[in-house]
């Protein structure tokens, strides 16, 4: 990997079904509250599905923001490295209608093109109704995330800084 490893933060998720959202709310705290290198780039995927293609291939790293299916407490964090990633082993699709990222990463390699590192910070959800807002339990869960990934970004030496952009 080169010295400045193009990296893509994606927050994905539906604003109006409640806790779905939750990674497109972690985007915009993150562009509210920092600064970030020239090889960094966030992204609001919001439900672009396919869309979302030319975003992945152009990135050496890719960290993505999500809610997970998985029978654990809500607001609970869980971190899938790309070893998790490529074994194709997650659900992070919430509704049936929806091409799954997962699907998207795989049409991505297949073009040879994905990124050399993936890792995704998903939290399960407790409220997915129709709303626009998070649950208490995912609210409290944006800074703890968010924390979490300032740590793997600076394990690879990349130093966001605070301040109002």
């Amino acid at each position: 990997m080169n010295q400045s490893p193009k990296t893509g933060i994606l927050g994905v998720g539906n604003l109006l079904l409640g806790d779905e959202g939750f990674g497109v709310h972690v985007i915009n705290r993150l562009q509210e509250s920092y600064r970030f290198p020239a090889n960094v780039e966030l992204l609001d995927g919001g439900t672009a599905g396919i869309m979302l293609s030319p975003f992945i291939e152009d990135k050496d790293m890719l960290f993505v923001i999500d809610v997970v299916s998985l029978d654990a407490e809500p607001g609970s964090i869980h971190l899938f490295g790309h070893e998790d990633v490529c074994a194709g082993n997650i659900q992070t699709r919430m509704s049936p209608h929806q091409v799954g990222l997962l699907e998207i990463l795989d049409l991505c390699r297949l073009r040879e093109k994905a990124p050399q590192r993936i890792e995704m910070i998903t939290v399960v959800p407790a409220d997915l109704s129709t709303r626009i807002g998070l649950s208490r339990p995912l609210a409290r869960a944006v800074d703890r995330v968010i924390t979490l990934l300032l740590g793997r970004l600076e394990k690879i030496d990349i130093l966001p800084t605070m301040g109002v952009v």
